[in-house]
């Protein structure tokens, strides 16, 4: 899928940073695709992009009106639809990452057939899929995974690209949500394949590689998550991993958007997706910590950091604020080639 770019990121009436973090990640990971954002009705938060009018995004530059707002099942509200049309009368290509399709919308199809833009639903996986093998294939390939969904595994995996890659070593980050496939300009959207196809999906996202290079493979939900964790033990199966980056936020104590679950201790959780990941990969070791650590200031996020390493004694970095350079050497470190004595 090809889309073009710049972007219009589109806010909707969010009221909650989380639910624009795919517009967030895409400012912050792809700046030069950004061309502002646009808010709707309501709205309380903000990517710290220009407030751009349709005309003015289309005087910048703007080719493609992306919907960078999630909510509870996917889905568009009326408002996003009008804004969508809006937004192809402006001449403008339409994305979306929602599970309800922009194809779903008759009023969007034939707006876009007659202005001659393009529709883009990047949650649409590949009409074949193949159910998983299990097989070993060749090559290097890291999981991130999580204590909750939303604590920073997509973050951790591109922050941990950019630090292999500083160090020359080959590594390409392996999206697996809408949010990741926009900035990637591709990937798997993991959550709209059918179970039976999760771990085969994960197979063709992460074929055999022979450079000596790293998979990243962006993680998903939790094993600990009602909703989420099918998809999550999925990755875990088709992934076949040869090292795991748990990913949590710091404080947080339940999971979101369900209350009555506490999240798991990281220890309990470490234990259990290396637990799962042995199935297709008996020899997979935890590698470091992500620690999303927004809601601290500076002194409290690198105590919260040092506590862990204590506790895991295994690195553990903010990916966003410190970067995730000492996981990157201990990843290096640990699957450096052995040399004959």
């Amino acid at each position: 899928m090809q889309i073009e770019t710049p972007y219009l990121l589109y806010l909707g009436s969010a009221t909650d940073p989380l639910a624009v973090k795919t517009a967030r990640g895409v400012a912050h990971w792809r700046p030069e695709l950004s061309v502002g954002q646009m808010s709707g009705a309501g709205c309380t938060v903000s990517i710290g992009l220009d407030e751009l009018t349709f005309d003015q995004a289309v005087a910048r530059g703007a080719k493609t009106f992306l919907i960078g707002m999630a909510n509870a099942g996917g889905v568009m509200s009326a408002e996003t639809v009008e804004a969508a049309l809006a937004a192809i009368e402006a001449g403008m290509n339409v994305a979306s990452g929602l599970h309800e399709r922009l194809s779903a919308h008759p009023k969007i199809v034939e707006a876009a057939a007659r202005r001659n833009v393009q529709l883009s639903d990047v949650r649409e996986p590949p009409a074949r899929l193949n159910t998983g093998t299990g097989i070993r294939r060749a090559g290097k390939r890291l999981l991130a995974v999580g204590t909750d969904c939303a604590v920073g595994k997509m973050y951790s995996s591109l922050a941990l690209e950019k630090e292999l890659r500083a160090r020359d070593v080959l590594a390409d980050f392996r999206a697996t949500g809408q949010t990741g496939i926009f900035i990637a300009g591709g990937g798997m959207p993991i959550d709209a394949v059918v179970a039976d196809f999760i771990s085969g999906s994960v197979e063709e996202l992460s074929p055999a590689r022979h450079d000596g290079g790293w998979d990243l493979i962006e993680g998903q939900g939790s094993l600990f998550h009602p909703a989420f964790a099918g998809v999550s033990l999925g990755l875990l199966h088709g992934a076949q991993p040869d090292a795991l980056l748990l990913c949590h936020e710091a404080g947080r104590t339940r999971m979101r958007h369900l209350p009555g679950h506490a999240v798991p201790t990281l220890e309990e959780c470490l234990a259990r997706n290396l637990e799962a990941a042995r199935l297709t990969n008996p020899n997979v070791i935890a590698v470091g910590v992500s620690l999303n650590t927004s809601a601290l200031d500076a002194g409290a996020a690198l105590r919260a950091c040092a506590e862990v390493e204590d506790r895991l004694g295994l690195p553990c970095q903010d990916a966003v604020a410190h970067g995730l350079g000492r996981v990157a050497e201990r990843l290096i470190e640990c699957f450096a080639p052995s040399v004959p004595a």
